[in-house]
């Protein structure tokens, strides 16, 4: 294969025939349960990297059903995100969330998550399922139980328009990729959005949440202190590419 063609064909790897497709990725159905607890906020310093800020105690344990997604199939997702406030160069402050760690069951997106955008994924075993009254979800590491989360299931319709107001904000992760010697070659923060969303449904309900520790999977760094709050939702969604708004090798 000459220079000039692998240039052209280069996007991921393996070159010849990569882990995923070139964007855009559509999600149809896309369900979620969203428990938001209070926890240490000393252990949320700890984890978010400046220049975002922490906003207040919480974090949102998220479980997320893709049983339609364009190129990465039909999978599970769990993981944490934290609110975060963002102070652009101009001045602006924006408020939106810190994806902080994500366990998922395809290989695919995370290849695709982990290399475009930077997304903190690792396999697991993540399920979300409905047992009578109930919305369940576990993540397994391996053979250990590390989250069981249960969900009274559509107790009460949560207003669609605050829901879509808090989807439209934007997503940061820190994206890290080492260069062949081990040195750090790309180390970025990134912000996405999610677009083209349609919300079909959402609900609220009583919950709980249980976190047990593990060395490979540390959900549990963020301890659960209280539930504040549960939702379910469905939508369809178009996952946004990214772009840098901080880069760590190149500013102090």
């Amino acid at each position: 294969m000459k220079i000039a063609a692998v240039r052209e064909n280069a996007f991921a790897m393996p070159l010849n025939n990569p882990a995923y497709p070139r964007p855009p990725y559509k999600f149809y159905n896309r369900e979620f349960v969203v428990i938001n607890y209070r926890t240490d906020p000393e252990a949320l310093r700890a984890v978010v990297p400046e220049p975002l800020e922490v906003i207040g105690d919480t974090v949102a344990y998220e479980f997320i059903r893709m049983p339609d997604s364009t190129g990465f199939g039909d999978y599970t997702e769990t993981g944490q995100v934290i609110p975060v406030r963002f102070t652009t160069p101009s001045g602006k402050v924006q408020e939106g969330s810190y994806v902080h760690a994500m366990y998922l069951d395809d290989s695919s997106p995370i290849a695709g998550g982990r290399e475009i955008w930077g997304f903190p994924k690792k396999l697991a075993t993540p399920k979300l399922s409905h047992e009578q009254e109930t919305l369940v979800g576990t993540l397994h590491y391996g053979s250990v139980l590390c989250v069981r989360a249960t969900m009274g299931y559509k107790h009460r319709e949560f207003p669609l328009e605050p829901l879509a107001k808090a989807m439209a904000k934007p997503a940061f992760m820190l994206k890290i990729i080492p260069h062949v010697d081990g040195s750090p070659r790309i180390c970025e923060l990134v912000r996405y959005y999610l677009e083209d969303v349609t919300l079909k449904g959402a609900w609220a309900g009583p919950a709980a949440l249980q976190l047990f520790e593990h060395a490979m999977c540390d959900v549990a760094r963020l301890p659960v202190r209280e539930v504040t709050s549960a939702s379910h939702y469905i939508a369809d969604l178009t996952l946004g590419l990214g772009e840098v708004v901080f880069d760590y090798l190149q500013n102090d």
